[in-house]
Parts: structure tokens; sequence; C-alpha cells
């Protein structure tokens, strides 16, 4: 025998699309930006210093940090691949609570851990948090709206990052917090505003059958469907992965490291330049992806969709060179790449999966994809920094970032265009 509907549950399946839309994303928006307190706190800390790794050599402490973490996430999106595609519906709120749960315990004990050996519980809080991402978009995909619930809960990251680190700073800088007791004390701080929406996110009514007859069913995917669906579509795929290993180490760069980029331009005094520079690139990426609603062909919104993303790849390059040229300030410059990178970035986490499937009509998640392309680009991450600290050691960050802007332009624009003509034709044949 079935349980009762919750009554706001009941309210919701028969709730205006606005209604629906604006609950939605505020539940879905929170939960996320609440994840982000216990991931990325740590990185407004300098960590100054360096650890002497064996067969390694000598490797700057932050780095380390910061490597020890995204390995941890990684693999945590590597294990999401299998996780989250075959998820239910029922689990997902549990798992989220679960997932984030083990994150703060681990940052509790990297806090009374010495150096360097709380690294390893960095690594940890990572494993589990690569999830929140699949767990969180599996109550919003294969809806007609997906697009805006996919653009509000995107935004969050966007703005979230900023705003953590603010606060983490604000700790270090008007409470003596140490820079190991910090990011757990953040975590702290955004767990009951966590576990409150969480549970309003459980409350989501499914996907209607209008909503499946517009995008197609979504279902979990057992291994077997994985495989056909990647062999399927392996050129395309080839090419949006690949990219996204430079677009994922580029955002990475500029988020994990803002700390230095920013204290290169002449801002370091400012704790709130980490949020409030944040909050015209989500506003821009959200006007971006809603704007995407209008398009009502699957096909079309696919290819609307490459471009876009082309388009923003394109002006990470455009920028930096007005920067070099001093016809951009500081503060423009990092707002307009961020958004350039955001405007490419987001799209993979929502809307560009959820309409290639519907475009295709292959019954699946697209929490599938979303999670191997999040897997390599994570692993291109940690690749760009070893470089970073073994290749060009002497660089400072900010030269560093203006270079490797121009790398991530040029290359993911071009695998963009690609990929573009690649689903425009195979689409055409469907």
């Amino acid at each position: 025998m079935s349980q009762p509907t919750h009554p706001i549950t009941r309210y919701l399946e028969r709730a205006p699309v606005v209604v629906f839309s604006a609950y939605a994303i505020v539940a879905a928006f929170t939960t996320y930006f609440c994840m982000y307190a216990f991931r990325k706190p740590f990185t407004a800390a300098t960590f100054d210093g360096a650890v002497q790794l064996p067969w390694v050599g000598a490797l700057d402490y932050k780095i380390f940090l910061i490597i020890s973490q995204v390995i941890g996430y990684t693999l945590s999106k590597f294990i999401g691949i299998k996780v989250v595609s075959e998820m239910t519906g029922r689990r997902r709120a549990v798992a989220i609570l679960f997932v984030i749960g083990l994150a703060e315990l681990s940052l509790g004990l990297f806090a009374i851990t010495p150096r360097p050996y709380n690294a390893i519980f960095l690594f940890l809080n990572g494993l589990p948090l690569g999830m929140v991402w699949g767990l969180v978009f599996g109550f919003l995909e294969g809806r007609r709206i997906s697009e805006a619930l996919g653009a509000g809960l995107s935004a969050s990251y966007i703005v979230a990052s900023g705003v953590v680190k603010s606060v983490g700073k604000w700790l270090l800088d008007d409470f003596g917090v140490s820079e190991a007791a910090m990011p757990f004390m953040v975590g702290l701080i955004f767990f009951p505003l966590l576990a409150l929406v969480v549970y309003a996110l459980k409350l989501l009514p499914p996907p209607t059958p209008v909503d499946e007859a517009a995008r197609v069913r979504r279902e979990p995917m057992n291994a077997a469907q994985r495989r056909r669906f990647v062999l399927a579509f392996l050129p395309g795929l080839s090419f949006l992965t690949f990219l996204y290993m430079f677009l994922t180490a580029y955002r990475s760069i500029r988020d994990d490291f803002a700390r230095e980029i920013w204290d290169a331009l002449g801002y370091g005094s400012q704790p709130s330049i980490f949020a409030w520079t944040e909050v015209p690139v989500a506003v821009g990426v959200l006007i971006g992806l809603a704007l995407l609603m209008m398009v009502k062909d699957n096909r079309r919104a696919l290819l609307v969709v490459h471009g876009m993303m082309a388009g923003g790849t394109a002006l990470i390059g455009i920028v930096t060179f007005g920067f070099q040229m001093g016809w951009l300030g500081p503060v423009p410059f990092m707002v307009l790449v961020g958004f350039g990178a955001y405007l490419a970035y987001v799209p993979f986490g929502c809307v560009l999966f959820d309409r290639l499937i519907a475009t295709v009509g292959f019954v699946a998640t697209a929490g599938f994809m979303i999670y191997v392309t999040d897997a390599f680009g994570y692993v291109g991450s940690v690749g760009i920094m070893l470089y970073k600290n073994f290749g060009e050691a002497n660089l400072d960050w900010l030269s560093f970032f203006v270079r490797f802007s121009y790398a991530t332009s040029l290359i993911c624009t071009v695998c963009f265009v690609a990929s573009g003509i690649y689903f425009s034709r195979r689409s055409a044949q469907a």
C-alpha cells in the first residue's frame, strides 16, 4: 500500500508553473549553495609553505590540499556515473544529507590533524561531495521547464563559491579562527539550512506525462544502456569531454586561486570581492539559459546551446587580450572572463545533455553524461595544477591565468564547433 502524498507535493502537482518553478529553483539553488560551504571555504586561506613528497619533490602546500580534495572529488564523479544514473527518486534526499554529513566530518578531522597529514581528510571530504550535483539535478531533469530549473540550480555554484570564501575570510580576519578550523566552522553555519531545503526538495512531484512527452522519459541506466549510448554518439561526446577537461581546469584555477589572483590585481584587502564580482556573472548566465526556454524545438535548442557555449569560450580570449592591452580594468576582466567561462561551463550540468537526450530520443538520464564529463574534467584540473607547480613554478598565478585563458579559449571554441557540426548532422538523420 502506497504512502499518502504530502500536502505540499499535492499542491505543487496542480500549482501554476510560476509557483512550481519558484519553489523548485529556491529548493535546488539553496541545497547546492549550502553544499559549497563544505567544499570551497578552505581556498580563502593562503596555506603558505610547501610539502616534500617522495619521488615528486616540493609541492606548494595549498596546491597539495586542492589536489587532494580534487582527487577525491574526481573519484566521486567516476563513482557517480553508476550511483547517480541508477539512483531512484525516493533515496535522493537521504543520500544528499548522508554524503554532505560525511564531508563535514572529514573537515572536522582536517582541523585537528597536523599538516601535511590533514590532506587525507580533504581527499575524504571531496570523495562524497562529487555526487551531490547529480542527486539534486535528478529532481529537476526531464521537465518542460528544465532550462529554467537548471539555470536556477547552476546559479548557485557561481555565487556560492564567492560567498562561502567571503564567509571563510571573515572568520579568519574578524574572529581569529585558524586556517585549519575555518572550513569546519563554515560548514556548521550552513548545515541547518541545508537540512531544511533538502526536505523541501524531497517534496517535489515527479515529471508529468506531458513532461515526458516533450523531453523523453527519464529512467535509471544500467551498464549496458550506458555503453550503448556512448558508442552511439562517441565522436560528439569525445569532443565535449575533451574540451570540458580544459574548461573545468580553467574554472578551477579562477575559483581556487582567486585569492592569489585578486591579490596580484591589488584587491587582496577586500574580502567581499569574492562574492560581489560573481553576481553579474550569475545574472548574465541565468539570462542566457532562461532564453533557451523560448526555443521549443529540441534539435534547434541543442544547436543554439552549442553556439552559446562557443561564444562564451571565444569571449575569454577576447577579454584577456583587452585586459593585456589596457582596455579593461581588473574587475571587468575578472567578471567578463568569468561570464564567458560559466556561459560555456554551466550548460554541461543542466541544459546540454537534457536537450541532447530529447533530440536523439534515447531513453536515459542526463546525470550519466554529466558525470562522465565531470569525471574527466577534474582529471584535467589536477593535470593543469601539477603542470603549474612543476612546469611554471616561477610564474605568478595572474600571469599563468592569462596564458591559460588563451589556451582554453582556442581549444574549447574549436571543439564546441566540431561537436555542434557532429550533432547537427546526427540529429538531422534521426
